[in-house]
């Protein structure tokens, strides 16, 4: 039976190979934009690994706190609190210099007709940030959807691929990239730049937006045919592992799952554990968003669990009548609107 709990819990359980790297990371960790999707579950997982390492290390969530859930978990976790709105600058200035930065915070969805909006969150504030915490190690969140769309037979795009944004927002988070190198060009900041391509906490993420859609009947698009995912506690685990591999200039890595998903097939298994007929839309196309992630293999090891899994978990998330967060990915996306 699934529960909250045990979600939290499979979420937030460190590695061995975490606990081991979280030994070497010099310095207290501090988290901008702890309070999405990933934040939370993020420092919970550094501060378990912290205690499992049996060291003296803090973990400091900075964010508005617009969710009470996140921010009483994390106070109940022992992570420390910091409510702080990034954009007004005073409060920006006034947070503790850390040694490790992990940045998470940024905008997508409703950057259609009010662009500004992203643009000011993606764009702006990170040259704040690079100025306010230059001599700190940097992880710093970025998507996988700033790299052009590929034939399937490219095998997807590596870091060394040449970028090609489609649409503003993810010309918004090249602009965020684009700040934290000057940074390391300018300051010598050490920056990990970490290009994510969609991970999968079973309450969001790409396989819950199918078997949402499996259930309400709606048309599941195969324009897009394939797509890559990652467990998110595993994508947390890398994130905080990173800070070991921050440098000037900067190193990019793109990070999600090893495997090429077949969204039909993925559909298709959803739905035989549901129980209802997957529905599709349109015919499958022979291109889409893919990020070649073996560089992020060979550094940190495979996922913990695989895309198999991850689908049954899903599929059974939903039959024990687990929550969604309300905020689609919107994966079938091809034209870049948000």
């Amino acid at each position: 039976m699934w529960t909250e709990e045990r979600l939290n819990d499979l979420l937030t359980q460190p590695t061995q190979a975490l606990i081991d790297d979280i030994k070497k990371i010099d310095g207290d960790i501090m988290v901008l934009g702890a309070g999405g999707k990933m934040g939370w579950t993020l420092c919970v997982l550094a501060k378990n690994a912290i205690k499992a390492a049996g060291i003296d290390k803090k973990v400091i969530a900075v964010s508005r706190f617009s969710d009470d859930f996140a921010k009483n978990y994390l106070t109940e976790k022992g992570v420390d609190i910091i409510s702080c709105d990034l954009l007004n600058l005073e409060q920006l200035r006034a947070l503790p210099e850390v040694k490790n930065i992990i940045y998470m915070a940024g905008r997508k969805f409703g950057t259609d007709g009010e662009e500004w909006k992203t643009w000011s969150l993606n764009a702006t504030l990170p040259a704040f940030v690079c100025e306010k915490f230059k001599d700190s190690n940097m992880v710093v969140f970025s998507s996988g959807n700033i790299y052009p769309i590929v034939p399937l037979a490219s095998g997807g795009c590596t870091e060394e691929d040449k970028v090609g944004p489609i649409g503003e927002y993810p010309m918004s988070v090249l602009a965020r990239e684009r700040a934290f190198e000057y940074a390391a060009n300018t300051y010598g900041t050490k920056i990990f730049m970490y290009r994510l391509n969609f991970a999968v906490d079973l309450r969001y993420g790409v396989l819950y937006d199918m078997a949402n859609n499996i259930m309400n009947g709606t048309p599941i698009r195969l324009a897009t045919p394939v797509l890559n995912c990652i467990w998110q506690g595993s994508a947390n685990e890398y994130a905080i592992r990173g800070l070991l591999h921050a440098t000037c200039p900067v190193n990019v890595m793109n990070i999600t799952g090893p495997e090429t998903i077949s969204i039909k097939k993925a559909a298709k298994m959803l739905g035989e554990i549901l129980g209802k007929e997957p529905i599709f839309e349109g015919e499958e196309g022979n291109d889409a968003y893919l990020n070649d992630a073996g560089k992020a293999m060979e550094t940190f090891g495979y996922p913990s669990v695989s895309a198999n899994t991850l689908i049954k978990w899903q599929a059974e998330w939903i039959l024990d009548g687990g929550r969604g967060l309300g905020k689609p990915t919107h994966f079938e996306e091809r034209k870049g609107s948000y």
